[in-house]
């Protein structure tokens, strides 16, 4: 960690931050094999089995990442217990406009209006086939993280979710649905009540395998509002609930470097733990905790509150591979 912050990471941060994304995920499509062939065994201390998959480790890559599956073999390599694709919509889209992606060091932060940018569920779907037939399939769980195209209706929402959820059932070990991203023009009223019922009932009623189902919400609903969807949640028996996607409040970020869109990382952090206790206090299901876990202290903090699970993002970003296993080590110590 300490190499890649003090030289990798600032090379890294001379070049526009969505070019290095790519960068990245290139290098990472191509070195994902021979990562794959050197990840050593798994720490069997460190397994966890929530809503009835198994986990080598709690600690999972967040959706946003690797959005169109093109680097999944690389994950396992670096230590990941478990990683989530997407988000993946039912049409390919190029997303929003760039610039898009924006880093605020000095908060360990990131503001993102990518707009659901991926290849769409089908070429997904192919994609998937193929890393499947190679035998190059991840000894991970993959999760699949499903959101709305941006040109479909809102009250067309069901049927696109359940396109994506039918082309790519047979590849996921579980599925989100994301309805709290702030970077698709009314996305997040799939989160109030009538809206988001239906839509849980829509996707359940095609669930006919009983695969695990979760749901990722937004840091920035009020507290009767959790509790409405949690209610749901119960009621059209969801496996879980991912707390939280990025937040649209901003007031920690410097005038100068505000820019619409999703703020992730250390500014999250305070919330999204707020939130993960409020709902580990009124529910029983798996909450997979994530938003600005940059340490083993923050994973742990987010473990101890209550989380099954925890994924992370921005703090890759920022600390590097070398997080994964900062926060394996802590947990080994904890045993």
């Amino acid at each position: 960690m300490s190499l890649y912050r003090k030289i990798i990471r600032p090379l890294l941060f001379t070049i526009d931050p969505e070019t290095v994304h790519h960068l990245a995920m290139g290098c990472l499509e191509v070195a994902g094999p021979w990562l794959q062939d050197l990840c050593p065994p798994h720490d069997h201390r460190l397994e966890r089995t929530v809503f009835g998959v198994r986990f080598p480790s709690p600690v999972g890559l967040a959706a946003g990442f690797d959005k169109n599956a093109v680097a999944l073999s690389a994950w396992e390599g670096l230590g990941f217990g478990f990683a989530e694709i997407g988000t993946v919509t039912a049409k390919g889209q190029p997303g929003n406009p760039k610039p898009r992606l924006f880093r605020v060091p000095e908060l360990e932060g990131v503001i993102n209006r990518l707009g659901f940018n991926n290849d769409g569920a089908e070429a997904v779907a192919e994609r998937l086939s193929h890393l499947r037939a190679s035998g190059r399939w991840p000894r991970i769980p993959v999760g699949v993280n499903l959101g709305k195209s941006k040109v479909t209706p809102l009250e067309e929402a069901n049927a696109d979710y359940v396109f994506s959820f039918e082309k790519l059932k047979g590849y996921g070990d579980y599925f989100v649905l994301n309805v709290s991203s702030p970077n698709t023009p009314g996305l997040r009223k799939l989160q109030d009540s009538a809206a988001l019922d239906g839509l849980l009932g829509s996707v359940q009623q095609a669930n006919v395998s009983g695969l695990p189902l979760l749901l990722k919400i937004a840091p920035d609903l009020e507290w009767d509002a959790i509790e409405e969807i949690l209610a749901l949640v119960g009621r059209h028996r969801l496996s879980g609930i991912i707390a939280t996607n990025t937040t649209i409040d901003h007031s920690a970020v410097p005038e100068a470097r505000r820019q619409q869109g999703g703020l992730s990382g250390q500014p999250l952090k305070k919330r999204a733990l707020e939130v993960l206790k409020f709902i580990t206090a009124r529910t029983s299901l798996p909450v997979i905790g994530v938003g600005g876990i940059a340490s083993a202290d923050d994973a742990l903090e987010r473990l101890d509150a209550g989380a099954a699970l925890v994924q992370i993002y921005t703090g890759f970003i920022y600390e590097g591979p070398g997080l994964v296993s900062s926060i394996h080590k802590s947990l080994r110590a904890r045993r």
